[in-house]
């Protein structure tokens, strides 16, 4: 059995409650109504690169397509895998990147909704040392924060120091995960230079902690860094769950691909209104507001895979990850455009 903190979101308003489940089958539950139940990890519910998860929940959409959402807070996405592929979740908001990854481990899943076509992910180094770090080609011996080892971040750092010229056996990576802990990590000089995201960002730019190396927020930054445009968060699920409960999946398309284009039709000032105050609360809604607006554009409008996306992510994998490179990997097997197309034919 296992104990966990989840938010109860769909029928009705949204309630804090700790539940405990007890190994029941994905997609197998209804609730009281009759409605399909859904349990959905979050690298980082705070975190506005995963914004779309709760701002779907706040505009009611969960509610409107019939269904009871559980959102579950979980800083490391590589923990997120872990669960679905264990059956304790049915999907994950996280970044298509693991979809590759798990495919060279033997495992099927896919992204099934597209919410960012660009990281959205900052390298940010200690304002001390920042005029020692010009590039990752300064890593060498450095120690480097990522959400955990296994994360995106994680995989996103590697490459980076390899395209640089430095090995990966050559910088130190400590799991760090974002908000305070990554902000404490830096104040306590236990990491050099980190990779993180918004609001986290702004909160060591504004008080001068940090400047940034790298910056992966726009389509320019992420073809800078890593040779292309680099589709992040997702909603991804195992094919089996995708083949046998495709008529849910359709309706959690339907509730993302609404929220995008709510995002893209909609100021960051109306968006962060949606959001739940204690979102902003470490770095001051102005502060929020104006991420927001630097950032917009990580999001896609449609939920669609953008076309040359698929291909930068294997590549930047092939060239660190032994679970990738040298192997044989389908990307059509990764993620599919079927249930956003159908979303976005609805909402027309």
């Amino acid at each position: 059995m296992l104990s966990r903190k989840l938010l109860a979101l769909g029928a009705g308003a949204a309630l804090a409650v700790t539940v405990t489940a007890c190994g029941s089958s994905p997609g197998s539950t209804t609730n009281t109504q009759g409605q399909p139940v859904v349990t959905i990890m979050v690298g980082g519910l705070d975190k506005q690169i995963y914004l779309p998860a709760m701002l779907a929940q706040q505009l009611g959409l969960y509610q409107q397509q019939g269904l009871e959402v559980h959102l579950e807070d979980e800083p490391a996405g590589v923990n997120a895998e872990n669960d679905m592929i264990a059956g304790k979740i049915d999907g994950v908001v996280g970044f298509y990147d693991h979809n590759i990854d798990l495919q060279g481990k033997g495992k099927a899943t896919e992204a099934v909704v597209q919410m960012l076509q660009v990281p959205g992910e900052v390298e940010l180094c200690r304002s001390d040392v920042a005029g020692q770090i010009k590039s990752p080609a300064d890593w060498k011996g450095r120690s480097l924060g990522v959400t955990d080892i296994g994360s995106s971040t994680d995989f996103l750092t590697r490459f980076l120091a390899v395209r640089n010229g430095v090995p990966v056996d050559q910088i130190h990576e400590s799991g760090v995960q974002a908000g305070n802990t990554f902000i404490a990590a830096m104040q306590h000089k236990n990491i050099d230079c980190g990779m993180t995201t918004e609001p986290t960002v702004s909160a060591l730019i504004n008080t001068g902690q940090a400047k940034i190396l790298l910056d992966m927020r726009t389509a320019d930054g992420a073809r800078a860094a890593l040779g292309g445009v680099y589709p992040a968060s997702s909603l991804y699920m195992s094919t089996d769950y995708v083949t046998k409960h495709a008529d849910i999946v359709q309706k959690l398309a339907n509730a993302y691909v609404g929220t995008m284009h709510w995002i893209s039709t909609h100021t960051p000032e109306e968006i962060a209104d949606k959001m739940p105050a204690d979102y902003y609360k470490g770095v001051g809604k102005a502060a929020y507001v104006a991420a927001l607006k630097s950032e917009k554009g990580i999001y896609t409008t449609d939920g669609l895979m953008p076309g040359d996306g698929p291909q930068t992510v294997l590549n930047v994998l092939s060239a660190f990850n032994p679970d990738v490179k040298g192997h044989t990997i389908d990307l059509a097997k990764t993620y599919t455009n079927d249930f956003a197309v159908k979303a976005n034919q609805a909402l027309k």
